[in-house]
């Protein structure tokens, strides 16, 4: 369980300060309008998806003596850390150069992830048949991501605090961090990878395997719940900073420090989801999670702006708020990576893989596709980016009122509505095991 928490403690890292920051990094330290961020963040999910199925192929078929994916997480251990430090880097050069240089670090960057993290995903389906047990490992999985995103949060707190120059330091440490945890995890995880069950070799090409997947009917409720879940918690993360900001008038130090609410949060609900998912039901759980997360959403559209002498007493209330998102929202980590090994149970070859790569691909698609749509709904409506003087993670810029709308709705009522669907798509699902034992359909 501790060297398989590990296993994500490095993507997690890098997702979370992703979510969170770079969005800001690009529009405040690289001085970059949002149209053009939001398309960066796209060419990075984007790309991001189209390798899934590639190296989950590839990684069904390779054979060691440690099993078919530890290889795959090894060798990219390195690679990922690197790059994500790279990622954080501002070029000399104009604006079209480090248009070019983000773009091709952002490429680099997702293949290692990819070639960490399906991988290492797909082990929780080998490692185990028993449900109860797999819904630890991913208890287990997100404890760490969480646990990692937490101190990369934490870092930026402390290397940010006095300009925007911070992140290349960030950079330089979280990298470092993750390499190192996603080598950890090899290392424990290796006596355990040999014993793991197999994939069985298959030759299917994409089309193949689209169709093999599409005709899983458990596989097609599993994807929607998890694409509206992760998106919701994708968006709220990007808008999470600038929201703050530009929206509540929390000075950017402590809208930093504040943004550490949502992990420990999430981290405990985590806990709580995971216990109550083995006790009550993996649905029921998602029930009371999604409720909590869709209140919070929406108080969060309508939270009035702050004094500027706001003091503690008033941040308070904030500080809650954001923690009953993280709390909510740990459902959206939790249960539908627990529900996929049902899912994949239900094909007789049971190609982990396979099926990994096509959930992490339908995600991250929508998701990058819908970062175009973010940047260019604020560049539209007149959200206006730094011009050079960055002051911590994000300047305050007065923004037009039209602006402002759109950062609430991105941070309140979309993600709330997207919540209510994934609840929709998973009425009826059998939670008590015995359709494990059906064949699929």
């Amino acid at each position: 369980m501790l060297a398989y928490g590990l296993g994500d403690a490095g993507t997690g890292l890098a997702a979370t300060q992703l979510g969170f920051y770079l969005f800001p990094f690009f529009t405040c330290e690289a001085g970059m309008p949002a149209f053009i961020a939001g398309s960066l963040l796209t060419v990075l999910k984007v790309w991001d998806a189209l390798n899934d199925p590639l190296i989950g192929w590839l990684s069904d078929h390779t054979e060691s003596r440690w099993g078919p994916r530890l290889p795959w997480i090894l060798t990219a251990a390195l690679p990922l850390g690197i790059s994500l430090a790279a990622m954080w880097w501002v070029p000399p050069g104009d604006l079209w150069q480090r248009t070019t240089y983000y773009a091709l670090m952002a490429i680099l960057l997702m293949t290692a992830y990819t070639s960490v993290n399906l991988p290492y995903a797909a082990l929780a389906t080998e490692l185990t048949p028993d449900t109860t047990v797999r819904t630890r490992l991913n208890a287990a999985r997100f404890t760490g991501s969480i646990l990692a995103g937490t101190i990369g949060l934490s870092v930026a707190v402390i290397v940010l605090r006095e300009g925007g120059g911070g992140y290349a330091l960030m950079g330089q440490i979280t990298g470092s961090v993750a390499a190192a945890a996603t080598l950890l995890c090899c290392w424990g995880l290796a006596p355990f990878a040999k014993r793991a069950q197999r994939p069985v070799p298959n030759s299917e090409r994409p089309q193949q395997q689209l169709r093999r997947v599409m005709a899983n009917p458990r596989f097609i409720r599993v994807l929607g719940l998890y694409l509206l879940l992760w998106f919701a918690v994708q968006l709220m993360q990007v808008v999470a900073l600038i929201w703050l900001v530009q929206v509540v008038h929390v000075p950017s130090s402590q809208a930093t420090l504040l943004l550490l609410a949502f992990n420990i949060a999430a981290l405990l609900g985590l806990q709580l989801w995971s216990l109550m998912s083995n006790q009550r039901g993996r649905i029921t759980s998602l029930r009371w999670g999604a409720g909590l997360w869709i209140a919070a959403c929406l108080v969060s559209m309508v939270y009035p702006t702050l004094p500027d002498t706001a003091d503690l007493l008033q941040l308070l209330p904030l500080v809650g708020l954001i923690a009953l998102v993280g709390f909510g929202a740990a459902t959206a980590y939790l249960i539908p990576w627990s529900l996929l090994p049902d899912a994949i149970d239900a094909d007789p070859e049971k190609p982990a893989g396979i099926y990994t790569a096509w959930m992490v691909f339908g995600q991250k698609l929508i998701i990058g596709l819908t970062m175009t749509v973010f940047g260019s709904l604020l560049s539209l409506t007149g959200y206006i980016s730094s011009r050079g003087n960055c002051s911590g993670a994000l300047s305050f810029i007065d923004q037009p009122d039209s602006a402002l709308l759109a950062i609430r709705l991105c941070m309140g009522l979309i993600p709330a509505v997207l919540v209510v669907l994934g609840l929709v798509v998973m009425r009826g699902w059998p939670d008590r095991g015995a359709h494990l034992q059906a064949n699929a359909g």
